[in-house]
């Protein structure tokens, strides 16, 4: 929430925040901002919040330059931190962009200190990287940003050959109902031309159109050019490199090969060592409860966050257990399937077809659906948190020491006892100790007399006669221990 799709708008002069749930960027978008000095800068957005941790560490694999905004008004949040850790993995020099200096509160020094402690040195303090101070809403200190970016490219001496066959990464895939398969991709070196055999993943296809962010079509795209290519067979992995190949039986091959070993992954056991047995022990052991659920998202990429995040969730006790994620509408045979798994459907930014819709009615299955991933989140966190076994609490009420035991007809065995400390109470548990051994865990008090009369409690230093439900096994010198119990219900 620092304004890093609002700083992209102030730079394309556009608005795409407006039109985004909650004003949080849910996917990655690339744009292409050509600069008057006929220069241009690639922008990939990554989005901040969390559960996109994923997205944005393969957002710093593809870009040369990291610019981290900052809000000058709220300084290093944890997701900044996770940001830089994620750009110094990959190597990415950083720009750090102190954005909202307009607001009141702004204090551009605090965030200059604070960077210090994740060994960021602005060049103010004699360090390299630099720090520009910008406001998105008043569109200040664009211009020394891009200056900023241009020196830093400079400096990096950023090179790239356009006459070779093309490759790069996948960004963003998304189905799409009209145009099939869609995948974003940014072609790092050489020239991608309409018509090229391109293999992404395990996914390949003939280019049939190229766009670029206004959904322009293009005949190719040089390095750095971002561009949405049609005709792939699928929806490839965000992260995923794209490379041009020369035949369709050379993409074929090497598709079927990543398939078998993505095939093999899956069907290796997670948790190497673990036998069906052990499994089945532990399930009986802790009786953990799973709740399926089917993800469908409008991207892979937000499909991929939600399941990462509902992993988070998981305890020893219970966790969500993914039946399928994919993206693209809700069809009928995801009904079918959820109906055979007795699990609900999660539709992330997308919608059920008309049949899929009336065959969930029919079949009884819960269609839910959002456009916020908090929202998600939070929800399936109080399914799971309602699926914890409660936790018994118990509150000590008394102790009170077998004085003599009287066997009477058509009741059984009575106790006499004197009441040590506390009370004891008509209808409460007991717990009974002899010789420090426990010979009864969870009885109930279900008789207490004082001399001839029923009462409802008995406290320290009387006598009484006690009779237990169901235990005639009581012996002169036993302790008798009483407690209430009670549920508390517990949360993630």
């Amino acid at each position: 929430d620092h304004g890093k799709t609002s700083l992209l708008d102030a730079l394309r002069a556009t608005d795409v925040a407006g039109g985004e749930a909650g004003g949080i960027t849910q996917h990655i978008g690339a744009y292409n901002v050509a600069l008057p000095n006929g220069n241009s800068i690639t922008f990939i957005d990554t989005p901040g919040h969390e559960a996109f941790t994923a997205m944005r560490s393969r957002g710093a694999s593809v870009t040369d330059i990291v610019v981290l905004v900052v809000a000058a008004d709220d300084g290093v949040m944890p997701q900044t931190i996770e940001a830089i850790k994620h750009a110094k993995a990959a190597d990415a020099p950083i720009i750090v962009a102190i954005n909202k200096i307009d607001k009141p509160g702004a204090n551009p020094q605090k965030v200059i200190n604070e960077l210090l402690q994740h060994e960021i040195v602005v060049e103010s303090l004699g360090g390299e990287t630099q720090a520009i101070e910008v406001s998105a809403l008043q569109k200040l200190g664009l211009d020394d940003l891009i200056e900023g970016i241009l020196l830093q490219a400079e400096v990096m001496d950023l090179k790239a050959n356009p006459d070779r066959i093309a490759d790069g990464t996948v960004i963003e895939a998304k189905l799409d109902r009209g145009r099939g398969a869609v995948s974003t991709v940014l072609v790092k070196r050489g020239t991608l031309k309409r018509g090229d055999i391109v293999v992404a993943g395990s996914n390949f296809g003939r280019v049939r159109a190229l766009l670029n962010e206004r959904d322009e079509q293009l005949d190719s795209a040089g390095p750095s050019v971002p561009v949405e290519i049609l005709g792939l067979d699928g929806t490839p992995s965000p992260g995923e490199p794209f490379a041009v190949v020369e035949n369709e039986a050379r993409a074929r091959e090497l598709t079927e090969y990543r398939t078998r070993v993505k095939r093999e992954k899956a069907g290796s056991p997670v948790s190497a060592g673990v036998t069906m047995a052990d499994f089945m022990a532990k399930l009986q052991d802790k009786k953990i409860s799973e709740l399926p659920v089917i993800i469908k998202a409008d991207v892979q990429g937000s499909a991929e966050a939600i399941v990462g995040s509902l992993a988070a969730l998981g305890t020893d006790e219970v966790r969500a257990r993914i039946i399928l994620q994919g993206a693209g509408a809700i069809s009928e045979s995801d009904v079918m399937l959820a109906k055979g798994a007795g699990s609900p459907i999660l539709g992330f930014n997308v919608r059920a077809s008309k049949q899929a819709q009336a065959l969930a009615e029919r079949e009884g299955v819960e269609i839910r659906y959002y456009a916020i991933i908090y929202d998600l989140i939070d929800d399936i966190k109080g399914v799971l948190s309602g699926m914890l076994a409660p936790e018994q609490r118990e509150t000590f009420l008394g102790n009170a020491r077998v004085l003599q035991v009287f066997d009477i007809t058509k009741v059984g065995r009575v106790a006499g006892c004197r009441v040590t400390d506390g009370v004891v109470r008509r209808g409460a548990r007991v717990r009974i100790i002899r010789d420090d051994i426990v010979v009864l865990e969870l009885g109930t008090l279900k008789t207490l007399k004082r001399f001839k009369d029923e009462v409802v409690e008995v406290t320290a230093g009387q006598e009484c006669g006690m009779f237990f439900e169901g235990f005639q096994d009581i012996k002169e010198g036993d302790v008798i221990e009483c407690f209430s119990l009670e549920e508390v219900k517990r949360s993630l």
